[in-house]
């Protein structure tokens, strides 16, 4: 005879073992921390974005900006319509960097801001949306790559500057007196619409190259970004945003209204499949085939099971009834009543009673316990199913000892 050994207890641990474990892990979580910092650090300093004068990137537009300071043109940055439209007063030039990413009110807020009021508006490459506001009567023509191109032109802000990089949209227009500058092929790429009764011109630039950090030296490119920007002494940057308040209250959107109309048919074509193929899996299959069990289960394991089953589910009904129906149809060809009326209890009960005249638990309610409701609990259902015992045990021991006749001999 083996004992199993009493179980030992491990020793607690120590300070050394606890650093030991977790030093890999906590080097590396500084080491995160650390180059979390370090990357926050060099980019701590204020960024944005393309076209922004006070970005020195290679798309800023800082070196512009500095230009025309050092020509006493100032520059105010504003990033809503709102602000736009009131900084672009009289003998101003507003510099719209990315007209198609307005909504139509605040296309037609900055238009009515400015129609009346001499100066000049820049937009650069402007597409059908604020062509329709600002230039109506012009439209865009087939695009064209950014390369030196010459004036073309009598503009005299495009002559003194000579050869500048231009491309992008190029514009096509029947308006009199409108300079077409820098053709690609016969379209302007830059377009210069006067309007004498107000003094407010309007240039479109296909292109913003020239107005880029990296692209201010090549060409005539600061020469001619100076003069369309510079000939008032005030300059409204206007860099169009996301946040802007008047973008989102014009443009509100549901996301229902984000999905291209194309995955609609898609949808449509999913709903289809998935109906035939619901309709394919549903399909009958024909009368089901009975098969023979691989192995032969015993009655008692499959009545301990049911059982079981019965007993789990707390289905006293079902196991009541089940008691009571195979008792009545033992019953039935013991006391000369017809398997067919075994559950009548018309005509059961009488042939029972009959028997039982002499017989031990004559008294019991056959009815109730034959035919009665389902047990209230586990420990009535017991009860039952002893009473159906002793009246079935007491019905074979009557046949059993009931004198029979012989035939004569």
């Amino acid at each position: 005879m083996t004992t199993a050994a009493p179980g030992t207890t491990a020793p607690p641990p120590t300070v050394r073992n606890v650093w030991t474990r977790s030093r890999g892990p906590l080097l590396a979580l500084l080491a995160l921390v650390i180059s979390g910092v370090v990357i926050a650090a060099l980019q701590s300093g204020e960024q944005h974005g393309r076209l922004d004068p006070r970005s020195a990137d290679r798309t800023g537009s800082r070196a512009l900006a500095q230009l025309l300071t050092s020509h006493g043109v100032s520059t105010r940055v504003v990033t809503t319509s709102e602000e736009a439209a009131a900084a672009a007063g009289p003998h101003t030039t507003l510099l719209i960097t990315d007209p198609d990413m307005l909504t139509e009110d605040q296309l037609t807020g900055l238009h009515t801001a400015t129609a009346h009021t001499p100066g000049r508006t820049v937009l650069l490459a402007p597409d059908s949306s604020s062509l329709k506001t600002f230039a109506p009567g012009v439209r865009t023509d087939s695009p064209a790559t950014v390369s030196a191109r010459r004036p073309a032109c009598s503009l005299p802000e495009a002559r003194r500057a000579g050869n500048a990089l231009l491309g992008g949209l190029s514009y096509t227009t029947s308006l009199d007196g409108a300079d077409r500058c820098y053709l690609s092929g016969d379209e302007p790429t830059l377009l210069r619409l006067p309007a004498p009764r107000t003094g407010r011109d309007t240039v479109l630039l296909g292109s913003p190259d020239p107005l880029y950090n990296h692209r201010l030296t090549e060409h005539g490119n600061a020469s001619l970004a100076l003069q369309l920007l510079g000939t008032h002494k005030h300059l409204v940057w206007y860099l169009p945003s996301m946040s802007d308040p008047s973008a989102a209250q014009d443009n509100q959107r549901g996301f229902l209204d984000l999905i291209p109309s194309g995955w609609y048919w898609a949808l449509l074509q999913l709903t289809f499949a998935a109906a035939l193929a619901a309709m394919w899996r549903a399909r009958r299959l024909g009368p089901l085939v009975p098969e023979r069990l691989p192995v032969t289960v015993p009655a008692a394991e499959t009545t301990e099971g049911h059982a079981r089953l019965y007993e789990q589910a707390n289905a006293r009904d079902r196991a009541s009834s089940v008691l009571r129906s195979a008792t009545r149809t033992r019953l039935a060809p013991l006391i000369g009543v017809s398997p067919t009326h075994a559950h009548t209890p018309d005509i059961l009960l009488p042939a029972l009673h009959a028997h039982l005249t002499a017989a031990p638990g004559a008294g019991t309610d056959l009815h109730l316990l034959l035919f009665g409701p389902a047990p209230a609990d586990d420990k009535a259902l017991v009860h039952l199913a002893d009473q159906l015992d002793a009246l079935e045990s007491s019905i074979v021991s009557q046949e059993r000892h009931a004198p029979r006749e012989h035939p004569d001999r």
